[in-house]
């Protein structure tokens, strides 16, 4: 009996919040399902749309090794890590933060920065979805201009329309076809928000409606549905984008454009700006520090080999990035020769039209079946925006199923499609792109920056805390902690048999996390007011953007003082080193596996009390890294 007596654990909460009359988790239908998923989820609109222009703008092949180097050095690691924390403990975002209370902030601020994420991509969805149908025309809708555009406007297919000579010495400005269908006819655009964001179009409101339908069809028996889906949205946009490079390579001009692509200009490494975006590209493409990795792993199999499915995913999505620029560069090579210009990055402009201004634009200049590239271009696009917003959704859903464990699961997943239709009318207006602008900054990018790091933090440096807290020193506070990092290698030998690398030891606790902190100092350095169009938002916008952005970033305080709280009566030393331990019932979910597990750590912990005591500094850090 003895032996089985689980670890006399340090008062720290007494348990999670999970309930005793909580039904058996649901798992996926069988291993391949969370692959297709995690594929379908990391490989979306951030491959295909954002990661060639991004190289484009700074400096085609020169981008590839800091994306490269920044995969292996940040992208990789918080991967496999966010796949052992929800696999080993199989809690969701919020929940899984049980390790180390005081942190439960971080899992709340990611899980709103994920629905302020989750509503305005749904209207880019729809988006997608206007151009698909668009694109049954006999003649694309874009690539011709229309009379009352005035004058200054250019076919897409490269004819002028009603440019004379009048209007080009009258210094007009001159705009493609394509630009004006999306700003004038889709969006009904205003350029600024002094007359107020105006009313939602009714065609993007059905649009908007059928991308919400879509999501909440395949989400609407939970994992049980949406692991078939996966298939579909995982393998779907391959196929598309297999056919699109065939297409792609053989038009005139494209090797040149390829070849600017894959081309290293060595002294773009030299620019911090370059480093930057790498870091930020590698971070929104794999979805990491989001929760949604934590949360697709929590419905695994307690053993399953998610180290083999890290690498796979990772490497794929690295894969996809790259095809996807082969297949741009290529395009833009022939958009190049066209023009008789060598210059590749004159030929389109980068910003947040892209994927209806550029694309549709060389998509119209292709002389056989234009319209049968539009449609598989569109369609895959939708595939992606489906299969990342399936798993934004799900792991809002799995926070408020784990929280209220008997609600039936349609009711949620239609209660949240609702609300997020709702809110997404919003971003269908006028004035909704500026609105997209705003939020993204603010209720995203910024807060999910500023919350990985604590979630590096807190997974690398305090998990299964032994803390000797003195408050003498701020140096001791921050560097006595003597788990972090081999307390997660712990974990994953427990459940998978498998021996931790030095490569992810060093880059979860010092690597990653100092890249993430060098990036921040960066942002802030570099900070200037949030613009569109080159214009400044209005003091009273820029007031929202930030107040949201304190709300989000105050769940990490809230959340600290209500643990600190919770705890019983004592110093403040004592406080806080309690709530930075786990919950006594932390660990695997099943109860026969946890009293197994804790009889593993004990056996650990007499194995190493059984040696010589070490106690300086240089130790502690070395034993909390390398074991």
């Amino acid at each position: 009996e003895p032996l089985i007596r689980p670890l006399p654990l340090p008062m720290a909460l007494e348990s999670s919040e999970l309930l005793p009359e909580q039904k058996p988790r649901d798992n996926w239908g069988n291993s391949l399902e969370f692959l297709m998923s995690c594929i379908a989820l990391s490989v979306g609109l951030g491959n295909v749309w954002r990661f060639p222009f991004t190289a484009l703008e700074n400096g085609g092949g020169a981008f590839l090794i800091p994306y490269l180097i920044v995969l292996f050095l940040v992208g990789k690691p918080i991967y496999y890590m966010e796949m052992l924390l929800g696999q080993f403990s199989s809690r969701g975002i919020v929940q899984v933060f049980d390790f180390a209370p005081m942190m439960r902030g971080v899992g709340y601020a990611q899980l709103l920065a994920l629905g302020v994420l989750a509503t305005y991509y749904a209207s880019v969805m729809a988006l997608t979805l206007r151009y698909f149908f668009d694109s049954f025309a006999s003649e694309l809708p874009w690539s011709y201009c229309r009379e009352d555009w005035g004058p200054g406007c250019v076919n897409a297919t490269g004819e002028a329309a009603n440019i004379s000579p009048s209007v080009l010495t009258a210094n007009f400005t001159i705009s493609s076809s394509t630009q004006l269908y999306l700003e004038r006819i889709v969006q009904r655009k205003t350029d600024t928000l002094e007359d107020g964001i105006g009313y939602p179009s009714g065609t993007l409101a059905i649009m908007l409606g059928l991308s919400w339908l879509t999501v909440s069809l395949v989400i609407i028996r939970g994992v049980k549905s949406s692991g078939k889906a996966a298939y579909v949205l995982a393998l779907f946009p391959y196929v598309v984008m297999f056919i699109l490079l065939v297409r792609a390579l053989t038009l005139p001009g494209a090797y040149d454009g390829v070849m600017y692509f894959l081309t290293p200009q060595w002294h773009k490494l030299l620019v911090p700006m370059v480093w930057y975006n790498a870091v930020t590209q590698v971070f929104f493409s794999l979805a990491v520090c989001f929760g949604v990795i934590i949360m697709y792993s929590s419905y695994n199999r307690f053993e399953h080999n998610i180290y083999r499915d890290a690498n796979i995913v990772t490497t794929l999505d690295t894969f996809t990035s790259l095809l996807s620029g082969v297949i741009i560069f290529g395009i833009l090579g022939n958009l190049a020769h066209e023009s008789n210009t060598k210059d590749i990055a004159s030929v389109v402009k980068a910003g947040p039209g892209l994927a209806f201004i550029s694309y549709p634009d060389a998509i119209s200049k292709l002389t056989v079946f234009p319209q049968f590239f539009s449609l598989l271009f569109f369609a895959m696009l939708f595939m992606l925006g489906v299969g990342s917003n399936v798993g934004m959704v799900s792991c809002i859903m799995t926070v408020i199923k784990d929280q209220f464990v008997n609600l039936k699961i349609w009711i949620i997943v239609v209660g949240l499609s609702t609300i997020g239709f709702l809110v997404g009318l919003i971003y269908i207006t006028p004035g909704g792109e500026h609105f997209i602008t705003l939020l993204d900054y603010h209720g995203v990018t910024f807060v999910s920056l500023v919350s990985a790091i604590f979630e590096l933090i807190a997974v690398g440096w305090i998990y299964g805390n032994i803390l000797k807290l003195h408050l003498k020193t701020s140096f001791n506070i921050l560097f006595t902690p003597q788990k972090g990092t081999k307390r997660l290698c712990q974990d994953a030998e427990y459940m998978l048999n498998i021996k931790t690398s030095v490569y992810y030891r060093i880059c979860w606790s010092i690597v990653t996390p100092l890249t993430m902190i060098i990036i921040l100092v960066y942002t802030l350095l570099t900070m200037k007011p949030l613009t569109y169009n080159d214009r400044e938002f209005p003091l009273g916008f820029r007031f929202i953007g930030w107040a949201l952005t304190a709300f989000i970033l105050g769940q990490l305080v809230y959340w600290a003082l209500y643990a600190n709280c919770k705890q019983p009566k004592g110093s403040l030393k004592s406080r806080i080193s309690n709530s930075l331990k786990p919950h006594s019932d932390w660990g695997p979910l099943d109860s026969k596996t946890l009293m197994d597990y804790q009889m593993f750590l004990r056996n650990r912990e007499e194995l190493e009390a059984t040696g010589a005591p070490h106690r300086s500094f240089f130790y502690r850090v070395h034993d909390r890294i390398f074991g």
